[in-house]
């Protein structure tokens, strides 16, 4: 998702960077960026322990004001409220505790099984196009 995403992003001459939270060593790699847009599955309805220890960690970085999104992928039952997706609780983190400007459209999950399909990769390019037209304003 991050690539196609970034894909998205680029569509408007815009840079992206997609980077593993295992290739950031610090919050120096996380500085200077004019939005940020943070993924993670789904996992019980909840966050990976490793990426609320990253968010835990990007506190220290001056995120403030930046434009921000989320993503993710999902394998459970599309009943569950979309507000216990994990984009959903990443985007909540963003806005309330990093003090992050959201992006309109909000969190985006996706049904793991869509995401290589020729419909997944379009939705995936349409939040980063949007995303990178927000920049630009």
């Amino acid at each position: 998702m991050a690539e196609f995403i970034a894909e998205g992003i680029r569509f408007n001459n815009a840079q992206a960077v997609v980077k593993k939270i295992v290739d950031i060593d610090g919050n120096s790699v996380l500085a200077g960026y004019d939005g940020y847009i943070f993924g993670s599955p789904t996992f019980s309805l909840d966050i990976p322990k490793p990426v609320k220890t990253f968010l835990s960690m990007t506190k220290n970085t001056n995120l403030e004001g930046k434009l921000c999104g989320a993503f993710g992928p999902y394998l459970h039952d599309e009943s569950y409220r979309h507000d216990d997706y994990a984009p959903a609780l990443i985007f909540n983190i963003l806005q309330n505790e990093h003090r992050m400007k959201p992006f309109d459209l909000g969190p985006f999950s996706l049904r793991e099984e869509v995401v290589e399909t020729r419909e997944g990769m379009k939705a995936c390019q349409d939040y980063g196009r949007i995303f990178g037209q927000k920049l630009d304003n």
